[in-house]
């Protein structure tokens, strides 16, 4: 393909496990298309012979700094715990080593606008890893509510009904915090909540489909924030949002659903509705006068977006900046008053996914996540009774 380069781009993946593993099977894939290659990886254990097939000899270390300079890596991955990607992508920054970011970018607003700026002052590209702003459907979406398909757009919803067993809150010591001891009398941010890291996706693409990605585009930010397990996080959540152009963007997730599902954005209009599956790439529009129409769409993968970018110009998908107005509501949901805990008659147990394991069920969520993009409102408005505080407004 023209624009490739003869040689394949060295990259450095730190944080192999977990979602790292998802990164290890897409630097397999475009290192069989010879447009990468894995120089290295960093994890506070090394990965087994096992875990590498397929690429040969990889440097390991866990110092990260060490690591790039042995390896001449050009591009690094960094997917570990949140609190560490700021400092992470500085360190990469200062080498010259362009970044696939994970998301959350950053656990506060401080500590992206201080990992934006020093990526920007270092002249680095930096690519934050919301995949779904890679979809096709988005541009697609844009375009249908642009040509009026729907008649004129009453707002976005987005709705997420996803469940999490209780050993999902254990896999690390930072899982379902919302800030962790410093070892020093402080504490550092931690921010993983539902809202904030496993359905971000849901707040940037709603937000993204409306055009109000940068940190000025937001109005107003009020959240909904509550937990059924023994956690500081949230796991059923909500935020409604008003962008400068007024549009009314709301997000409705949880962890505890009855029947887990596909999570999606719906754009309600006068005269119909467009329905985007983002991980499925999948747009529906039902209107009145016609049948249902569904469209399935292409992806471009950010970290191919990224060499595509460094190689031959292509403009990058996700941008910091382009992630501004995102880390608005992180900030919103931290500084919010910590998540209330749903009493013991507003939720019961079930099995897990796995083995001995077991899950937390709010009965009724998944209805109520539904309604709530469907009426862009909250929880507490829709009538739940464990909802009925209100809603907090952000600091």
């Amino acid at each position: 393909m023209s624009g490739h380069p003869r040689e394949p781009v060295p990259v450095v993946l730190a944080g192999a496990r977990g979602h790292g593993r998802w990164h290890l099977d897409n630097l397999r894939r475009l290192t069989g298309a010879g447009r990468v290659t894995l120089a290295g990886v960093c994890e506070l254990k090394p990965l087994e012979e096992s875990e590498l097939g397929g690429f040969g000899p990889v440097a390991q270390s866990d110092d990260f700094g060490a690591l790039l300079d042995a390896t001449g890596a050009r591009i690094a991955i960094v997917c570990t715990p949140i609190p560490t990607h700021a400092d992470l992508a500085l360190t990469a920054a200062r080498r010259g080593v362009h970044l696939l970011l994970e998301k959350p970018p950053a656990p506060s607003y401080a500590e992206y606008a201080r990992m934006a700026r020093g990526v920007a002052e270092q002249g680095i590209a930096c690519q934050v890893g919301f995949q779904s702003l890679g979809s096709h459907a988005v541009p697609h979406v844009r375009d249908l509510v642009r040509d009026g398909v729907i008649g004129e757009p009453l707002g976005i919803g987005a709705a997420g009904a996803w469940a999490r067993d209780e050993a999902y809150f254990r896999r690390a010591p930072w899982a379902g915090r919302r800030r962790l001891d410093d070892g020093a009398g402080g504490h550092v941010d931690v921010v993983d909540g539902v809202l904030t890291n496993p359905l971000a996706h849901a707040v940037a693409t709603a937000l993204a489909l409306d055009g109000a990605t940068g940190a000025d585009d937001l109005a107003d930010i009020r959240t909904e924030l509550f937990r059924a397990h023994t956690i500081e996080a949230d796991d059923t959540s909500y935020v409604g949002i008003t962008t400068r152009r007024d549009t009314r963007v709301t997000v409705a997730a949880t962890l505890c659903a009855e029947r887990p599902g596909e999570p999606y954005v719906v754009v309600p209009g006068t005269h119909g509705r467009i329905t985007f599956w983002y991980k499925q790439d999948r747009v529906l529009v039902q209107r009145a006068g016609h049948g249902p129409q569904e469209t399935a769409h292409g992806r471009t993968d950010l970290l191919e977006n990224l060499v595509d970018h460094l190689t031959a110009g292509a403009e990058l998908l996700v941008t910091p900046a382009s992630t501004g107005a995102f880390m608005r509501v992180v900030e919103a949901i931290r500084r919010a008053p910590d998540p209330r805990a749903l009493p013991a008659d507003a939720w019961r147990t079930a099995p897990g996914a796995g083995e001995d394991t077991v899950r937390r069920v709010v009965p009724g969520i998944d209805a109520l996540v539904a309604a709530s993009a469907d009426s862009l409102t909250g929880y507490a408005e829709l009538g739940a009774v464990w909802a009925r505080t209100g809603l907090e407004a952000a600091p």
